[in-house]
C-alpha cells in the first residue's frame, strides 16, 4: 500500500470528511490506516487544550493509536490562511518538521493520508506552499472535487497544477456540497472524461455525509490498494 496526499479544488469542499472516509475504506483486510493534517488553521480551546475539529475527525477514523500531536504538527488558532495565522502566532511552518512526523507515521501504518489545507497551492511560509509539501513528501495526489457550479474549471486547473509539479494524480473524489447544483450528472460526466485518473467515488448529498463510515460506503479505493 502507498501513502497519499489529499488536496481539494478549494477550501470548504470536504477534504477532511473524504480523507476520513478513505481512511475507513482502506482499513479493509486489517490494513492500518491513519489520516494526517500537518497544518490545521482554526482551533478552539477545549478543556484547556487547543483542538481542531478536522484533526479530531481524522483521529476518530484511524485504526492506529496516534495522538493529535502525531498527526498535526502545526495547530494554528485563527481560521485564516495558514501562513498568516502562523505569522500572527510567531510560528514558522517548516516542511522538514512535517516530513519527520510523516516518516514516523509511516513506520506505524500501511497507509498515511496527508491532508493539505485549502486548495493545492496555498502558502505555508514565505517560500513554500502546499504543493511544495506534497512534492517534499513525494506523494501521489488524490483530488477532492467540490461538486458545485465552477467545479470543472477548478478541478482541471488543479489537475494541471499537480502535473506541473511533477506529481501523479492517483484519483479523484466528487463530493456533493451543493444539493441544488444544476446539471450535476453532466458535470460529473465531464470530470470522468477530462481527469486522467480513476474516480474513487461520488459522495452524494446526505444529512449523514459528515460520518466517515457513511462516506466510506460511497468510495471504492480499489485502485489504491497495492500490495499487502
Amino acid at each position: 500500500m502507498s501513502h497519499f496526499f489529499i488536496t481539494g479544488t478549494d477550501t470548504g469542499v470536504g477534504k477532511t470528511v473524504v480523507t476520513a472516509g478513505l481512511v475507513r475504506a482502506l482499513q479493509v483486510g486489517g490494513r492500518r490506516c491513519v489520516g494526517m493534517k500537518p497544518v490545521a488553521a482554526g482551533c478552539e480551546l477545549k478543556d484547556g487544550v487547543w483542538r481542531n475539529e478536522d484533526v479530531d475527525q481524522l483521529l476518530a477514523a484511524a485504526n492506529v493509536a496516534v495522538s493529535a500531536d502525531d498527526i498535526n504538527v502545526y495547530p494554528l488558532r485563527a481560521a485564516i490562511a495558514p501562513h498568516i495565522a502562523a505569522a500572527q502566532e510567531g510560528v514558522a511552518i517548516d516542511l522538514a518538521n512535517i516530513r519527520k512526523a510523516f516518516a514516523a507515521l509511516t513506520e506505524r501504518a500501511d497507509a498515511v493520508l496527508v491532508e493539505g489545507v485549502g486548495g493545492f497551492v496555498v502558502p505555508l511560509n514565505d517560500d513554500a506552499d502546499t504543493a511544495d509539501l506534497a512534492h517534499e513528501l513525494a506523494l501521489p495526489v488524490i483530488l477532492v472535487v467540490g461538486l458545485r457550479l465552477g467545479c470543472l474549471n477548478h478541478a482541471l486547473l488543479t489537475a494541471e497544477a499537480i502535473r506541473a509539479r511533477g506529481l501523479t494524480l492517483a484519483g479523484w473524489v466528487g463530493n456533493s456540497i451543493d444539493a441544488t447544483m444544476p446539471a450535476r450528472d453532466e458535470n460529473i460526466a465531464a470530470l470522468h472524461a477530462r481527469l486522467a485518473a480513476p474516480c474513487l467515488g461520488i459522495v452524494h448529498w446526505t444529512a449523514a455525509a459528515t460520518n466517515p463510515a457513511i462516506i466510506a460506503t460511497f468510495l471504492n479505493p480499489t485502485s489504491l490498494l497495492q500490495g499487502p
